[in-house]
């Protein structure tokens, strides 16, 4: 009961604020719970954080929810799943925005809040600095996210007054403003957060050292990114670069994690407590905390992976299918998972599942396995929103992935950083992939160079084998939009430019009954698998500005009404 209370305190606390910008001047409850009286103890302290942990650390969501950000960003911009109904980039500026995404300072506000009151708190210095880390780790991660969708934001690094009108209303700071102040946020709690908080509970669930590390790699990996092809700011570029792969090192030489044995008991396990490759992860529990992932991906129809996604998949000589003679094609679901990187039957459904043959059809042919777990399917838990199968929020081998990532962007990846990190992933359990290796600057295996003839010419040989990897071992994590995004690649999800993403299993209808729903290329007895079919469907892009989101035109408003022009993003009208 005691830690109930806490937990109701808590999320009274974190209720204050609310959409918009005046919604700073929110008054504070006027009852016993108040300002004065909840700031006395690191275990009030500890309470108010893990109200902010839902927001940032979504796992699998609850119940129907279906927005998570991993799987089920099929149905978002994506080029490795073929939906029926392909999302379109943003075409008008919309007249409102609403949720933790949009432009809002709700959270920013409860993070600087927290922040200012940690110095009210009887407690150690030492214990000072850490929640003061903590509540910094979130306002980066905050910041971040804005960032990541408007570009230029203003940047709050106080909690602010009724009277801070001028403050509250004002021009936005330039990315790389705010991006600077992010990185000193990380760069803090990376210096201050416990390296393990032993008194607070179970490892894996709380925000530690190793947590602020792993988020400041994917972050500034991001940004780095983004600096350099984006902005084309080369000196950003190397300076957020650099942090991330410094962060990811941290992780790797410190953090006493490993790659776990068995790839998908990182996703569909109902314990990750003991798992080595989890950094933090999000518990379930029946009764208490479920979802539906399990039951989506068993019970029902889904958007199914395109061609284009299984074939980024090399065969298990390390070679791509387009020179390996390995690869046996794909007129058959066997053909197209053997001799393959395993990642590819953990991933994915060893049979074609169609419309108008079975009810939990996949709309490209290639269902998902990733998440499944047999164990449960015929049980209660296994079923409707009553999943109580372990999220992970943040896994040691992205880290892996960011730090290679971070070195070959920066122009410096040798033989050691593939080592001691894709190559970790490649010798996993199971995997036992051929190392990849750098000769000359280019990728090789067993010693030859090779070059994949399907890259995009843009992208050096060596950096497509990046990607690839980054690709298939983070599938459907919620990771590729941010991906493409960053590389200024959304030409990637033109259906007409890229048709091979609106393409899915290949089949010969005399295979199956009378009641197949589904259509092929140019209506053929045999062919591919088209899911979106209509003229109207189709994802086109032609221009650049969707890159950022557009502001919302009441914000605009809002800040005229006060004096100020809040400008839109370039291109949004």
């Amino acid at each position: 009961m005691k830690t109930l209370k806490y937990l109701m305190f808590g999320l009274i606390l974190i209720s204050w604020g609310c959409k918009k910008t005046d919604d700073f001047l929110t008054k504070l409850p006027l009852d016993k719970l108040t300002d004065d009286t909840y700031w006395t103890s690191e275990n009030n302290v500890r309470t108010f954080a893990y109200g902010l942990y839902p927001t940032y650390f979504p796992g699998y969501a609850s119940g129907f929810d279906l927005s998570w950000g991993g799987y089920f960003s099929g149905e978002s911009l994506n080029d490795d799943f073929a939906p029926t109904t392909p999302t379109t980039f943003t075409k008008n500026v919309p007249a409102t925005d609403a949720g933790d995404a949009a432009w809002s300072f709700k959270n920013i506000r409860r993070e600087n809040l927290f922040i200012d009151r940690i110095k009210r708190v009887p407690m150690p210095d030492e214990a000072i600095k850490h929640w003061t880390g903590i509540g910094r780790f979130f306002r980066a991660l905050e910041f971040a996210n804005k960032v990541k969708k408007y570009g230029d934001f203003p940047w709050y690094g106080k909690v602010l007054a009724e009277t801070d009108t001028k403050e509250l209303y004002r021009p936005r700071d330039l990315r790389t403003t705010v991006m600077d102040s992010v990185l000193a946020d990380f760069n803090y709690a990376a210096a201050n957060v416990r390296p393990v908080d032993a008194t607070a509970g179970t490892p894996g669930l709380l925000v530690n050292r190793y947590v602020v590390l792993a988020f400041m790699s994917r972050v500034f990996l991001f940004e780095g990114n983004w600096e350099k092809y984006q902005a084309n700011n080369a000196a950003k570029a190397t300076e957020y670069l650099t942090a991330a792969k410094w962060a990811a090192n941290e992780v790797i030489t410190k953090g006493g994690y490993s790659v776990a044995p068995d790839y998908r008991k990182l996703f569909n396990s109902l314990d990750l407590s003991t798992n080595p490759e989890i950094i933090l992860y999000r518990k379930y529990q029946t009764g208490l905390l479920t979802h539906s992932l399990q039951s989506y991906v068993n019970k029902e129809p889904q958007t199914g992976a395109s061609k284009n996604a299984l074939e980024s998949y090399l065969c298990k000589d390390g070679l791509p299918i387009s020179i390996s003679p390995l690869y046996k094609g794909d007129k058959a679901i066997a053909d197209v998972m053997a001799d393959r990187d395993p990642r590819i039957s953990a991933t994915f459904v060893p049979a074609i599942r169609l419309n108008g043959v079975v009810s939990n059809y996949s709309s490209s042919g290639y269902a998902v396995l990733k998440f499944f777990n047999a164990d449960i399917k015929d049980l209660t838990n296994g079923n409707s929103n009553l999943n109580d199968t372990q999220a992970p929020v943040i896994r040691y081998g992205e880290v892996l992935i960011n730090y290679a990532e971070a070195s070959a962007e920066l122009g410096t990846l040798t033989q050691n950083d593939l080592d001691v990190s894709i190559n970790k992933l490649r010798k996993r359990t199971g995997i036992n992939l051929p190392d990849l290796q750098v000769m000359g600057g280019l990728p090789a295996v067993n010693g030859a160079v090779y070059d994949d003839p399907k890259r995009d010419p843009s992208v050096s040989s060596l950096l497509w084998e990046i990607r690839r990897e980054r690709r298939t071992e983070l599938m459907m994590e919620g990771f590729r939009n941010d991906d493409l995004k960053k590389w200024k690649k959304y030409q990637y999800l033109d259906t007409q430019g890229n048709p091979d993403i609106n393409l899915g299993a290949w089949i010969n209808r005399v295979d199956y009954p009378a009641t197949l729903s589904v259509a092929t290329q140019n209506n053929a007895a045999q062919g591919y698998v088209v899911p979106a079919t209509k003229a109207e469907t189709q994802r086109i892009f032609n221009d650049p500005k969707v890159y950022l989101s557009p502001l919302p035109l009441d914000q605009i408003k809002l800040y005229k009404d006060q004096g100020v022009d809040l400008k839109q993003n370039p291109g949004w009208q």
